[in-house]
């Protein structure tokens, strides 16, 4: 048993999140999503009365300062009636996550009047121009894939800047009125999702509305639980777990449509053994995933983040989103010329899987990486052995091709 496996029987804290707010609004408005490329504001609205925007918010300006388990749960609810309405969902929780690390002062601003604020943001990778001037900086430029923007009070940018130790990851705390939106979103999938871009022209913040992305990776002074883990540890969660929702009701979806199809010879399409075959399959991978998720929440909200947990919430994540994406991927080509009109709904499933699937933070060879480097820390090369060992190493350079078998060749 691995060091980061824990027990499941924790105390499960009181409810938060109403997800069952959200879902007559979702449904009503999946269509104007689609057509228009955002929410509707009634979405939106429902969202944040659903207790999204205040659920990682601290206690002390009146958030819930919630669970992982809890986000997971609420968000995959959400998503299998709209996977673009989980996906604001699921940022405007996290955002508020990344916005306690500001300095007091800001989160003042930001909740000084209450916890349900919906905050955007663009912070990976940094984009635009931040110049540095008396107390704060100038912004100028673009930035990209703010999803829910046009409903956000405030959003969250990142630039480059200057510090003591060199080029600086620096995150930018802007009140959405401050910024242009550029109406650029026309996706394949998770097109609700408002993911348009801001534009900047000279606006200025404040030195204590600024704080350095290297504070993510420690936990945060005098913060609850949900404030004590790395970003890394739960940044894939927040794309998978709207995915995960999706995959589950395209899986119903299907099924319920196999149950009822004829081939063209007239036999029954459920009887025959690729459908049944796919049924057990792709029902087994999206299980999986929804174990392999539910054991990344329960890790955050209980476990020692030490650098072998966090390779492991990543892994796990990013193969929960891959199982996901390659279950439902069959689902969609084995279902048949209907599948393929405008308006299916399996259909909708499928594009939305795909492209939240392709964000670069469910990246399973990025992750793959990061787990290696914390299972095998520091490895070394052998040298030679034998008589001659003593004398200096005459194997040929390493090369940057990989040796052979490596790769399973």
């Amino acid at each position: 048993m691995s060091s980061a496996d824990v027990s499941p029987a924790a105390p499960v804290p009181s409810a938060s999140l109403v997800p069952d707010v959200v879902l007559t609004a979702a449904g009503l408005g999946a269509q104007l999503s689609e057509e228009h490329c955002r929410l509707p504001g009634e979405t939106a609205d429902a969202l944040r009365d659903a207790g999204f925007a205040r659920h990682f918010v601290p206690r002390c300006y009146g958030g819930s300062e919630g669970t992982f388990a809890e986000f997971l749960s609420a968000t995959a609810t959400v998503a299998a009636v709209c996977a673009s309405t989980a996906w604001c969902a699921a940022l405007f929780a996290a955002h508020g996550r990344l916005a306690s690390y500001l300095p007091e002062r800001a989160r003042q601003e930001l909740w000084g009047a209450g916890p349900d604020v919906r905050i955007a943001a663009s912070v990976i990778p940094p984009q635009g121009r931040a110049t540095a001037g008396e107390g704060g900086w100038r912004l100028d430029g673009s930035w990209s894939y703010a999803s829910g923007i046009d409903h956000a009070e405030w959003v969250l940018l990142a630039g480059f800047t200057e510090g003591t130790a060199g080029k600086e990851h620096r995150i930018f705390a802007v009140p959405r009125a401050e910024v242009t939106v550029l109406d650029t979103w026309r996706p394949l999938g998770l097109r609700g999702t408002g993911s348009n871009s801001v534009r900047a022209d000279g606006v200025f913040v404040p030195e204590y509305r600024t704080f350095t992305l290297d504070r993510l990776l420690r936990p945060l002074p005098g913060g609850g639980r949900c404030h004590g883990v790395p970003f890394p540890m739960v940044a894939a969660l927040q794309f998978a777990a709207p995915l995960l929702g999706a995959a589950e009701a395209a899986q119903s979806l299907w099924t319920a449509a196999t149950a009822g199809r004829r081939r063209v010879d007239g036999r029954a399409a459920a009887l025959t053994p690729a459908a049944r075959h796919l049924a057990a399959e792709s029902s087994a991978k999206i299980k999986a995933a929804r174990l392999l998720l539910a054991e990344v929440a329960h890790r955050a909200d209980t476990a020692e983040a030490t650098p072998a947990v966090v390779a492991e919430c990543r892994r796990d994540a990013a193969m929960a989103a891959a199982l996901c994406a390659e279950a439902v991927d069959r689902l969609f080509h084995a279902a048949g010329a209907g599948a393929l009109a405008e308006g299916n709904p399996l259909q909708q499933k499928w594009r939305d899987v795909t492209a939240a699937a392709a964000h670069a933070t469910l990246s399973f060879d990025t992750a793959a990486a990061a787990y290696a480097d914390a299972v095998f820390p520091d490895p070394e090369e052998p040298g030679p052995v034998g008589p001659d060992s003593d004398k200096p190493d005459s194997r040929k350079p390493e090369s940057d091709e990989p040796e052979k078998g490596a790769d399973g060749s």
